[in-house]
């Protein structure tokens, strides 16, 4: 028998009087370690990451991490026993991995409540600014803008509805990037919000976002581009920008709608953007103190070490700027939620306190109004990589903020930074979300911890990324900038933090990122939330579930459904979630340019990007999502589909796997692709390219479609506005044709058409206009569908 194992290339304990350790590496069981009180005997797999007792733990006594409780006792553990909650075991056996796990969970979460005792609560100094003679090249803006890292131009959509023409128009552009070396890049932000029908009850948070991004320091030009009369236009977000005194007449703009035409306003935005390029490519470094640095801390993909390498080191880095006069932000308020007492061990007063404390009572109110809490926020990787639940992933989170270093100020999403020093962002805890708050706040670099490897970057600010393990640092080693596993391997903390730094400064001064080297960045805002209060939470929640069955008709059906009718025949890349649809989109674009599609007999390549999967929305979204990538899936369209995603999220391939099988789905039909299992971008591309040209070996012709009749046919109106009289019984008379053949019309359940007499009536009479089909869900009896 090999000797026993021996702390500390075993285990790490993030404070010396934790009862439970993290292993660093996979234990197997059967195998002897020697603790402080005696050599032990594993009886169960401890995963890397997860953790094991090191000291007795009576039932009902807290479990330690950081000193901090995160779960109480449900039995005696003993030390060397893995350490496990319901929903970890639930999350690993999703995975279906090979290993020997306890039947039953030992601990149940905890989430210590806190309360600030004004009569304890001391103000804390501030932290000491000590100058030092460094400096960074950077572009220092009129205005009072500040010094930008970056010199880029802008193509800004401000709502959803011109997301596409932004990142087409940034696409034509790109050439000039190459013929301009002092223009750094030609971005587009393209994103979500704004283009609904209804105002937004995100409407502040988006313009503020807006308008920080029009003035950022790293934004040497910006065209914003609308299509007139969408709730967030060009011209609401002007009277925004001056009503709130930003300093837009510093900045080489315009606005551009697209209202008389694509194509046209292609035309102008490529003159405009033109226009520009001398001005902004003939601008210039500078050296410029470190103070004009001001550090976004974020990090997205978790895992177990997260709170114990890579946070603290971005920690440690940006208190080195704050000492320098910079600033630092942290956000993600669901994620300090549990973590506050690390926190308001140095904070600046209290009212400061009291500000921090409100945010994460708002944000809890808010999430409460859609029947969640902070408890479902770690996703199934953060699970499956050690981090058990809020409480845990909290307190590692929170160590992105020095404890050395004050918080000075709290501010709201995308607020002007309020000052130097150390901020609090209230934002949500999506990653790119936060992230953009962060930016427009002023943020002009941007520090990222992942520990499963996440690839995020943002368009025009450079985003350093730092693994928390030198194992997934070396598999992701062309996306990742700063290997923090360093410090487990046994490198000292200060010398780590000493090379980072330089790489920091570096960076600011125009080094390339490894995201910025790669071309991939996204952009997301705080997204609209649909409920405004718990009112009607009890009526949603309880209300009868979809039975399937299509509304009763009006007239007979003269002729049933054949199979269903192919139109084309796609090759599908379906991203799992927000942090995997760019590279799915650079997939299917790189294909389709290669000509793959027409050598495999496809009619083309495409994906389905979203912004869905990385955040949480209850057990509903999670199964909505489920039922959505299902039917993309196995649509009759598709003749060959890949899944692919981030490999953090909500709904990872293992789920999907599960999910098929459980439909009695072969899961050979599919291709699947993880941008972090994978290897990164270039790897994960070159995997699903040759996925596709081993398994699409059927050809297929126009000549095998169905026939020109609409027997098979399955139809989905969408109304945008509500329809005239004459437009909604046209469109009957078409979904009457359809539905006569035996083929399925369906609208969603607000639909401005079903609100329309001229529609519904000859259709199905006074018949309620209940949903029969759940959000996602498949069509399983033909006729006329109402999806929820």
């Amino acid at each position: 028998m090999p000797p026993p194992l021996t702390p500390p290339g075993l285990r790490r304990l993030p404070a010396p009087k934790d009862n439970v350790a993290i292993a660093v590496r996979r234990l197997d069981p059967g195998m002897q370690i020697t603790l402080p009180g005696g050599t032990i005997t594993l009886e169960h797999t401890v995963l890397e990451g997860h953790r094991f007792a090191i000291a007795p733990i009576a039932p009902g006594a807290a479990l330690l991490s950081w000193g901090l409780p995160f779960g109480h006792a449900l039995t005696g553990i003993s030390p060397g026993d893995y350490v496990c909650n319901a929903s970890t075991l639930e999350a690993l056996a999703v995975r279906q991995r090979s290993i020997q796990l306890p039947k039953e969970p030992n601990f149940a979460d905890y989430l210590e409540p806190f309360a600030l005792k004004e009569d304890s609560f001391r103000p804390a100094n501030s932290t000491p600014i000590e100058t030092s003679e460094r400096k960074f090249m950077g572009f220092r803006r009129a205005g009072g803008r500040g010094v930008g890292t970056r010199n880029t131009i802008v193509v800004l959509g401000t709502s959803s509805r011109t997301a596409s023409f932004a990142r087409q128009l940034t696409k034509r552009l790109q050439h000039l990037v190459k013929l301009s070396p002092g223009l750094d890049d030609i971005v587009a932000v393209a994103h979500t919000e704004g283009g609904g029908q209804q105002e937004p009850n995100n409407a502040s948070e988006v313009l503020r976002a807006l308008a920080g991004f029009m003035v950022h320091p790293n934004v040497a030009a910006v065209l914003a581009v609308d299509v007139g009369h969408e709730p967030i236009s060009n011209a609401r977000l002007q009277s925004f920008i001056q009503a709130n005194d930003y300093p837009i007449d510093a900045v080489l703009h315009e606005f551009l709608s697209i209202g008389n035409g694509v194509s046209q306003a292609l035309a102008n935005g490529e003159a405009t953007v033109k226009s520009f390029v001398d001005q902004v490519a003939s601008l210039s470094r500078t050296p410029e103190p470190l103070r004009e640095l001001r550090i976004a801390l974020q990090c997205g993909g978790s895992d177990a070490f997260s709170g114990v390498s890579g946070n603290p080191l971005a920690g440690a880095m940006v208190h080195e700027m704050v000492r320098e006069g910079g600033s630092g932000v942290l956000c993600e308020t669901d994620e300090v939620n549990g973590g506050e007492a690390h926190l308001m061990r140095n904070i600046r007063d209290q009212p400061t306190a009291e500000a921090l404390l409100s945010h994460i009572a708002q944000f809890k109110e808010r999430m409460s109004w859609h029947g969640v809490s902070p408890e479902a926020n770690p996703s199934a990787g953060n699970k499956y990589r050690g981090l058990y639940n809020i409480a845990l992933k909290s307190l590692g989170a929170v160590q992105k903020k020095d404890p050395r270093t004050r918080v000075d100020h709290v501010s709201a999403y995308a607020e002007p930074l309020p000052g130097p020093g150390f901020t609090f962002m209230d934002s949500p805890g999506n990653d790119l979300e936060a992230i953009a708050g962060q930016v427009a706040a002023g943020c002009n670099l941007v520090l990222f911890v992942t520990g499963n490897g996440s690839i995020t970057n943002f368009p025009f600010v450079p985003t350093l990324k730092i693994t928390t393990t030198t194992r997934r640092h070396h598999l992701l080693e062309r996306e990742m900038d700063i290997n923090a596993g360093r410090y487990l391997d046994g490198k000292s903390f200060d010398s780590l933090t000493r090379d980072a730094v330089d790489l920091l400064i570096r960076t600011a001064s125009g080094e390339r990122s490894k995201g910025e080297r790669a071309g991939q960045y996204q952009t997301s805002l705080w997204r609209n939330w649909q409920q405004t209060n718990s009112q009607d939470l009890a009526a949603i929640a309880g209300r009868e579930k979809p039975r399937g069955a299509p509304l009763p008709l009006q007239f007979s059906v003269v002729e049933k459904a054949g199979e269903a009718v192919r139109t084309e025949a796609v090759g599908l890349v379906i991203p799992t979630s927000l942090c995997s649809s760019q590279i799915a989109r650079m997939a299917t674009e790189r294909m389709n340019e290669q000509g793959l599609a027409a050598e495999l007999g496809l009619s083309r390549f495409v994906t389905l990007p979203h912004s869905e999967g990385c955040g949480f929305g209850g057990d509903e979204m999670e199964r909505s999502l489920h039922r959505a990538y299902q039917g993309y899936a196995t649509h009759p369209n598709v003749a060959a589909a890949l899944l692919l995603e981030h490999g953090c999220e909500k709904v990872p391939n293992d789920a999907m796997r599960r999910q098929f099988e459980a439909s009695d789905i072969p899961l050979d039909r599919f291709g699947w692709a993880s941008v972090q299992l994978d290897g990164g971008i270039d790897k994960t591309l070159g995997k699903v390219a040759t996925w596709f040209r081993e398994h699409t070996s059927s050809k297929w012709s126009e000549d095998s479609a169905a026939a020109a009749l609409p027997a098979g046919l399955n139809l989905g109106l969408l109304a945008t506005a509500a329809p005239s009289p004459e437009v909604a019984a046209g469109l009957s008379q078409l979904a009457h044709t359809v539905l006569a053949h035996g083929g399925s019309v369906a609208l969603a359940e607000g639909d401005p058409l079903l609100r329309k007499p001229a529609f519904t009536d000859p259709l199905v009479g006074a018949v309620p206009l209940v949903a029969t089909l759940a959000n996602a869900e498949a069509i399983a009896t033909p006729g006329f569908h109402v999806i929820r």
